[in-house]
């Protein structure tokens, strides 16, 4: 049976030793834990983030109310239990979104905020943390403060990102934005190489709001980088909103003992996704839901990585470091032939993320999913995050599962202190023991 409490991944494995599942953010939740503490929300973290073996879990989605909801100046106060899907569902139909979404709506809002959740469109809005106005947290020696850019500023730059470690979320405000219709027109743009994303890229993020690429991590030579650029608006002129069909979801229904994608598999897959979408030229409407969460349409994906889990590896490198820093990376993960099923690249943006810790940095950023295949993946692993470091790029803590502490103290050392300054002693992950001497 597949442990209750587990990062998206699943790896490394954890059991806390308590877990106190939360209900009323008026309840002195705290009381009741014992130390180590950590915020659990859906579980949609990588790696070990969310994790907190040997310790206290503080189960949140029980914390899943509205508080109220400001049309008029697009404000939601929600608790931190709340989905980005439950939002959606009560905002949508009329005719407001969360400015920031990441590819999935499955995450609370504490977790969004924990994590600095990016989207599409970095570009344009930045994380999620810049849309939140506020946020009500509780310290483990009792105290109920509200943090925002103006009021504990040094608090919220501290939880924004924080990782879960400044103290539990209650509750938060968040900004809307409106939006003319519930689809978006999309297109996709072949791309033949590495350095014709670079050439596209800047053109596609100046005229749409929604970028993103995905590439064919097993080609190689000439072909590097080869893939397909998403490009969206929200689609205009809409009259009327027609109700959303609630479809039947797909699902994997139970934990595979090996993963079936290999070299050959992820080959034939990305040969065939190529082709596919070079052949549908020019802007077609798409619902918001495929558009953003492609991968919710199944559930329990990560299941078909097989039983000891998946790693994801997510970088994000400086603008002059990129082209040349990618292609190396590529390069190594080809010629290792452990090809990722789900491999992202999109530019970040110039707006500094409100977090001290927030992953997002002007550049590119890469993501990469791989089965777990023991010292045969971690050495794969090392040799990128290696590159990462020699190209002054950092690694994204909510996917992560293998950062060094002394890779981790080098892409943070101009806040560490200041974070520290911040971070509730009472709260720690696995995660965080891992990357730091603090227990």
């Amino acid at each position: 049976m597949e442990p209750a409490y587990q990062s998206w991944g699943r790896h490394p494995r954890a059991t806390p030793r308590r877990v106190v599942t939360l209900r009323w953010r008026t309840d002195d939740a705290l009381a009741r834990a014992a130390a180590p503490v950590l915020a659990y929300g859906l579980g949609r973290s990588y790696g070990d983030v969310c994790l907190n073996d040997g310790g206290t879990l503080l189960a949140t989605r029980g914390l899943d109310r509205f508080i109220a909801l400001d049309e008029e100046k697009g404000l939601l106060a929600c608790e931190a239990g709340v989905s980005l899907g439950e939002i959606l569902d009560l905002v949508e139909p009329r005719g407001l979104f969360l400015p920031v979404v990441p590819g999935t709506k499955h995450v609370t809002v504490g977790g969004a905020i924990a994590n600095d959740v990016h989207g599409k469109n970095h570009h344009r809005a930045g994380t999620f943390g810049a849309q939140v106005a506020e946020i009500e947290l509780l310290r483990s020696d009792g105290r109920r403060l509200v943090c925002s850019p103006s009021e504990n500023p040094e608090l919220f730059a501290a939880t924004v990102g924080g990782l879960g470690l400044t103290g539990l979320v209650l509750a938060a405000v968040v900004r809307l934005r409106r939006i003319p219709s519930s689809q978006l027109s999309s297109e996709a743009v072949p791309l033949r190489g590495l350095d014709e994303f670079f050439e596209r890229s800047p053109e596609a993020d100046a005229a749409n709001e929604f970028t993103v690429a995905w590439i064919d991590c097993l080609a190689s030579g000439s072909k590097v980088g080869r893939g397909i650029l998403f490009r969206g608006d929200w689609a205009e002129g809409a009259v009327t909103r027609p109700p959303r069909r609630r479809r039947r979801r797909l699902s994997v229904p139970f934990e595979l003992p090996f993963s079936p994608l290999n070299r050959f598999t992820l080959g034939a897959f990305n040969a065939a996704y190529y082709a596919r979408n070079r052949l549908s030229a020019g802007p077609r409407p798409v619902p918001f839901e495929p558009f953003f969460f492609p991968l919710d349409g199944v559930e329990r994906w990560n299941r078909i990585y097989g039983r000891h889990g998946l790693l994801q590896f997510q970088c994000a490198v400086p603008p002059d470091a990129a082209p040349a820093a990618l292609r190396e990376m590529l390069g190594a993960v080809a010629s290792a032939g452990q090809g990722s099923f789900l491999a992202v690249l999109k530019t970040f943006g110039a707006a500094r993320s409100p977090g001290l810790l927030s992953f997002p940095r002007e550049g590119a950023t890469l993501a990469l999913d791989f089965p777990n295949r023991g010292e045969r993946t971690a050495a794969l692993f090392r040799e990128l995050h290696a590159m990462v470091a020699a190209h002054g790029g950092r690694l994204y803590a909510a996917k992560d599962a293998r950062m060094s502490p002394a890779q981790f103290r080098a892409q943070h050392a101009d806040v560490l202190d200041r974070f520290e300054a911040q971070r509730d002693p009472a709260f720690s992950s696995s995660f965080w023991r891992r990357v730091t001497s603090h227990g």
